[in-house]
């Protein structure tokens, strides 16, 4: 058993570092731009005059960046290759690796950064979970057109399963789709809809047959924003600003049968099919946080001089708990390497018989991918929380990152499954009632 990272996907970490300290991190540094990153960051990130929304120079310099890191090579690495990806046998395991150095970086971790800023969900590595809905249950049409436009930018799509009444229970959506003479008739609300400031598209998902709580009977489909009878009625304000989570309005709306993502009365299964890899890589990027925060929290413990010149990290009260965090995280970050592999070799295997990898991926790991993830998102909180308190009024103040994290990664113990729902999944699998668990049946 070997707990070395590959040697060659160190060479790559080399090479992306090389590729941010000469031209992602001159970005930032020039023209003012540390502005959105330092104690300025969340008035600079926000238009205020436009609702909350995030400012179009932000934006900007965010695009900037990702096309820096797609001309090096490195932003589609976790496609398939027919997209300009690698294609790699270990991506699961690779981009756990790249998402937990990229947050415990020393200069640019903790998630704020240009090369890696999670409360955009950018890095300079993509994740792409809508391209690869498109990819796998897409027509050949929607494939041939949507995928390259995603890549260009000119394709983009919020993702609409939560409800203003359902989360974690999408099985009982509002949201119905009726058929009618050449398409659907789509009404409903959804919410917490990210994007949907400049987003072309909307997957919905709608009821179109079955009773209430069946994963059966809903469709997921491609509604264009511009579509009559869609609304954007509200963006909801967050405990980190900017906000460009919509809440939608859907009344009688048209779609054809060409919106239509997937089969007929199969959509939740769309949902479902990136759901493990997105949650890994997610707590290796909370993981990754947190030691970020421990990092500089023993640097501050040792260079701070109190009473006299004594240091502050003498104190016990000040390293039992540094402790208790590094030692967890530690832990955690095997578990998900292990989880990484794991996830790999049952997708390779599924793959060469011919069965869809997500599914298998389900069935066999999504008990231990559960554990990383909710233990990830609660543990980078509780990191956060501790560099506030070692820091003092430093921690607490904006010029410091600390509270950004502890705001930003606050919402994974919701929006990436609630942890509720997570350790209802573990629990399942270890008392043995898995089978009669709803979230079996998707």
């Amino acid at each position: 058993m070997n707990f070395d990272v590959p040697f060659d996907l160190t060479q790559f970490l080399g090479s992306l570092e090389s590729v941010i300290n000469t031209e992602i991190l001159p970005l930032q540094h020039s023209d003012d731009n540390n502005r959105f990153f330092d104690h300025r960051r969340e008035f600079s990130r926000t238009d205020w005059r436009k609702g909350g929304l995030p400012a179009i120079e932000w934006e900007i310099l965010l695009t900037k960046a990702r096309s820096i890191a797609d001309k090096a090579g490195f932003y589609r690495f976790a496609l398939p290759s027919i997209y300009g990806g690698k294609s790699h046998p270990q991506t699961n395991l690779w981009m756990a690796v790249i998402r937990y150095h990229l947050a415990s970086h020393p200069v640019y971790g903790g998630g704020l950064g240009l090369a890696n800023d999670l409360q955009n969900e950018h890095s300079v590595v993509g994740n792409f979970p809508d391209i690869l809905m498109i990819h796998h249950f897409g027509s050949e049409e929607q494939r041939r057109i949507l995928i390259p436009l995603r890549l260009e930018g000119k394709f983009r799509a919020t993702f609409g399963l939560t409800e203003p009444c359902h989360g974690s229970d999408a099985t009982f959506m509002n949201t119905v789709a009726s058929q009618v003479p050449d398409g659907f008739q789509i009404s409903g609300t959804k919410k917490w809809q990210t994007g949907a400031h400049n987003s072309t598209h909307f997957i919905i998902f709608a009821r179109t047959s079955g009773t209430p709580g069946s994963s059966r009977g809903i469709t997921a489909f491609l509604v264009p924003r511009e579509t009559k009878g869609v609304g954007i009625v509200s963006y909801e304000w967050t405990m980190n600003m900017p906000t460009d989570h919509a809440t939608v309005t859907l009344e009688r709306v048209f779609v054809s049968p060409e919106a239509v993502l997937g089969t007929v009365g199969e959509g939740l299964a769309i949902a479902q099919t990136f759901v493990h890899e997105n949650r890994l890589r997610q707590a290796a990027s909370s993981c990754g946080a947190a030691k970020f925060c421990l990092d500089r929290s023993i640097e501050r413990a040792k260079n701070r001089k109190i009473w006299g010149g004594k240091s502050l990290s003498e104190n016990q009260g000040i390293q039992f708990p540094v402790v208790e965090l590094v030692t967890q995280v530690e832990m955690l970050r095997l578990l998900i390497l292990k989880t990484s592999v794991d996830m790999d070799r049952v997708a390779g295997e599924a793959e060469s018989e011919g069965r869809k990898p997500w599914v298998e991926i389900e069935k066999k790991l999504s008990d231990k991918v559960a554990m990383c993830n909710f233990w990830a998102n609660r543990l980078v909180c509780e990191a956060a929380d501790r560099a506030i308190q070692i820091h003092g009024g430093d921690g607490y103040s904006r010029h410091y990152p600390f509270e950004h994290i502890y705001r930003h990664f606050r919402r994974y113990r919701i929006t990436e499954g609630s942890e509720e729902i997570q350790m209802r999944k573990i629990a399942g699998s270890l008392f043995g009632f898995r089978e009669g668990n709803r979230e079996k049946k998707l």
